[in-house]
């Protein structure tokens, strides 16, 4: 297991298994990375001065590599593909269009939409424009097209931008705040069956028992 109880450790992850911080998890198993965990909890040690230090929105995750501070899940998993290469979780820098592409659908259209779907935000079709996404059924149709194409959502290598939208069909999936379209059952299916998945999963429920 990576994870480190020790303070000279260079990679500090700030989590809540509760939490958004379950991709970035994920990602430094994908990595095999060696990491110093610091679980915070919400409204409390999350919303500390020290931490606000950190990340100024109080919210988790968080990582600390080297003295560099990463925030936002999309942002983490693409830091932690270029940070460890060995990983072999980004594709080679000419060969990139698709991997960025579906990493900030995913964290722009997707998540907006999935999140206002949830809220109970109406979009008015005089609205679309304005959103950004446009309408949550069209985002979840272009994702279902997307997936049916190709194995992995860039292409034929499962890459770090999968940890990010796989993460988001999983759980959308799971919960019910994503309804399903062609190609998602199998694409969770493919994702969540790595190793890597199911020892972040394994760390992360046995922290909120």
């Amino acid at each position: 297991m990576p994870v480190s109880n020790s303070d000279e450790c260079d990679l500090i992850f700030y989590t809540n298994p509760q939490s958004r911080g379950q991709i970035a998890r994920w990602m430094l198993e994908e990595v095999s990375a060696n990491y110093q965990q610091m679980i915070l909890e919400y409204n409390t040690s999350m919303k500390s001065e020290d931490y606000l230090k950190i990340n100024p929105m109080g919210k988790v995750p968080t990582i600390s590599h080297k003295g560099k501070v990463v925030t936002e899940c999309a942002a983490i998993c693409a830091y932690l593909a270029d940070a460890f290469p060995q990983a072999g979780l980004a594709p080679a820098l000419d060969d990139r269009a698709d991997y960025y592409r579906w990493l900030f659908f995913s964290s722009g259209p997707l998540e907006a939409a999935i999140v206002n779907r949830s809220l109970q935000v109406e979009v008015q079709q005089e609205q679309e424009r304005m959103v950004g996404y446009g309408n949550y059924a069209r985002v979840l149709d272009v994702l279902s097209e997307r997936v049916l194409s190709s194995p992995y959502i860039a292409g034929e290598e499962f890459t770090a931008a999968d940890v990010y939208v796989g993460s988001h069909v999983v759980w959308g999936l799971q919960f019910g705040s994503m309804d399903e379209r062609p190609g998602f059952k199998e694409y969770a299916a493919r994702v969540s069956e790595r190793d890597a998945f199911k020892a972040a999963k394994e760390i992360d429920m046995g922290l909120m028992q």
